[in-house]
């Protein structure tokens, strides 16, 4: 049924997905060559974060009109979690790599900004989600063992 629970932690799992394309990840006061041109380092800066970003946020958004086949479902939910877990770490790389490169971190010019936990915050709801699902799918597995 569409009026789960886990229908709720999947839309926050997408909506936090989603909202990577209005929240930076981070702000720099200085402009610098590379990723921090125009003060911010978000997810237009790599299409690699765009694709996992968008992918992420759609996978949530299937999950959620797939409450007839549970087993799919949680599938797909563990995907979004691991579609952000790559997006976790290719942000971390690429914003390590081009910090290394220009040695803006030691200067104290950037401050984190919202978006930093928004991939955080779809993992822990992904995780949420699976958990209701796995458990829905308990309920109706032993309610069909009693009849």
């Amino acid at each position: 049924m569409i009026q789960r629970i886990q229908t709720v932690f999947l839309f926050l799992a997408a909506l936090a997905f989603i909202a990577l394309f209005q929240f930076p990840f981070a702000v720099s006061d200085v402009a610098s060559k590379g990723f921090l041109q125009d003060k911010v380092f978000n997810i237009f800066d790599n299409p690699i974060l765009i694709a996992l970003a968008g992918l992420g946020g759609l996978i949530a958004l299937i999950a959620i009109f797939l409450f007839k086949n549970r087993p799919l479902q949680v599938r797909l939910t563990y995907l979004t979690i691991i579609t952000g877990i790559l997006l976790i770490v290719a942000a971390v790389v690429l914003f390590l790599n081009e910090s290394n490169s220009q040695q803006i971190i030691d200067k104290g010019q950037i401050s984190d900004s919202i978006g930093l936990y928004m991939p955080v915050l779809g993992l822990i709801f992904g995780f949420l989600a699976a958990r209701f699902i796995k458990k829905d799918e308990k309920v109706v597995r032993s309610a069909d063992r009693l009849r």
